[in-house]
């Protein structure tokens, strides 16, 4: 195989996959990719209430509910790395099913913990799952999609987190307090996605983006013709065009078939500067969000508010997810990738410290709104953005092993919250989520944009 081979896919698939318009086929592969997504955020989400719980169940320790928390974020990181990696060793599709097979069935057995050493193990392995499913879903939706949607279908797949996280807010707010083992039935309802690995598994495509780097082009011309084939929906219908020549890389890089050896391309010459841009965003936004939502209803808890009113005032928090999604997929082909990525940024920062000074029920929700919808946002066009960082070739890689790194501050961030809340209180708190993420849209600004490039253009 030659080295433009293993950098980028067959020219032809990859120029007749831009031309597409949105297809019926495009619409099932979002879907089916988003449920998978919002299954994924329904199960993280599902913690932050099952922890408000157990606190007052078990009479947890702060440094136990920690450890709780951050046990799936272990699994997570090394899920992450490794999802990447098998992603494009043995394709997109498959990796995606096994992610969801695997944190489906453990989070059904974490219904029948019986101790805090038992969750914590079962909540690493769920993690294993849940940390390798997002990147690979990305790259995979992103691969499919043409070239000037591109970026605005990766935040509306973003966009299903927001509808898992309130599937899990809702079974917090009914499901979790009905009974003393309501819990248990949260992480029961958790399991759903072991059977939906089914259907992604048979009812997906492979991405022939894929196929055609792995030198299998009969497969991948006959994926790409089934969405040609494909009915376009609303304004796509107008917009079908004969496939346009395609942009090649400005200079081959170098074969890179082993792990060691797609690991050490991330930080060519080429590439170490967005690759540098990238971690550091991925890890400071895993800091603030997760330090701060996994908590957010246990601090309520703590300031006096009851188990219902804090998951109620969580509930309405959660709902503000789906305006900001919907804001950055507009944005995001219109200012590009890191203007949008570093205006939701700062507002994250501006809402964090607001919230982290509130007081009275009205404030708190409003603030915690705003914190929603920016962070939310930012969220979609970090996803957007991180599938264009790489070649075909690298993709996997080197998204999986972004967001590895952010899970490694989203396993610090949890177990930095008790320590800082006894410092400093909500306050002190949320302002250092605050700085995380103004440091987080400086990085924004050593990405690169690709909004309406050719996905392997460099």
């Amino acid at each position: 195989m030659t080295d433009a081979a293993t950098t980028a896919p067959d020219a032809s698939v990859a120029a007749r996959l831009d031309a597409l318009p949105f297809t019926r086929r495009h619409l099932k592969v979002l879907t089916g990719s988003g449920l998978g997504w919002a299954l994924d955020a329904m199960d993280v989400g599902l913690v932050s209430f099952v922890l408000t719980a157990l606190i007052a169940q078990w009479s947890l320790t702060g440094e136990q509910a920690s450890w709780i928390a951050s046990a799936g974020f272990v699994g997570m990181a090394v899920g992450a790395s490794l999802g990447g990696l098998l992603a494009d060793r043995f394709g997109r599709r498959s990796v995606f099913a096994l992610t969801l097979l695997v944190y489906g069935l453990a989070t059904g057995a974490s219904a029948l913990a019986g101790g805090v050493a038992a969750l914590i193990a079962l909540r690493v392995v769920v993690g294993l799952g849940l940390g390798a499913e997002l990147p690979v879903a990305s790259t995979y939706v992103s691969e499919l999609a043409p070239a000037r949607m591109r970026g605005r279908l990766i935040v509306i797949l973003e966009a299903f987190w927001a509808i898992g996280w309130t599937a899990a807010a809702l079974i917090g707010f009914f499901v979790i307090p009905a009974s003393a083992d309501g819990w248990r039935w949260a992480f029961a309802l958790g399991a759903i996605p072991a059977l939906y690995a089914l259907i992604v598994r048979w009812g997906l495509p492979e991405s022939p983006r894929w196929l055609a780097q792995r030198g299998r082009d009969a497969e991948a011309s006959e994926v790409v013709a089934g969405f040609e084939s494909s009915p376009a929906l609303g304004e796509s219908r107008r917009h079908r065009t004969a496939p346009a020549a395609p942009a090649l890389p400005a200079a081959p890089a170098p074969a890179a078939t082993s792990a060691r050896q797609r690991l050490a391309r991330l930080w060519s010459a080429e590439l170490r500067v967005r690759t540098a841009a990238l971690w550091t965003v991925w890890f400071c936004v895993n800091f603030a969000y997760y330090g701060a939502f996994i908590w957010i209803p246990t601090i309520l808890f703590a300031q006096g508010y009851d188990l219902v009113k804090s998951f109620g005032f969580t509930l309405i928090i959660t709902l503000a997810q789906l305006p900001g999604y919907a804001v950055a997929a507009w944005l995001i082909e219109v200012w590009g990738r890191r203007a949008t990525l570093s205006v939701f940024l700062a507002g994250s920062a501006i809402a964090a410290v607001l919230f982290g000074t509130a007081s009275g029920e009205g404030a708190i929700i409003a603030t915690g709104m705003a914190l929603s919808f920016f962070n939310l946002g930012a969220w979609g066009a970090l996803y957007a953005v991180t599938p264009e960082t790489y070649p075909t070739s690298l993709r996997g890689t080197g998204a999986g092993w972004a967001a590895g790194v952010g899970r490694i501050a989203s396993i610090v961030a949890p177990l930095s919250v008790p320590p800082l809340l006894a410092a400093g209180g909500a306050p002190l708190l949320f302002v250092i989520f605050a700085a995380f993420f103004v440091l987080a849209a400086a990085a924004a600004w050593g990405l690169a944009e690709h909004r309406g490039a050719a996905l392997d253009d460099r």
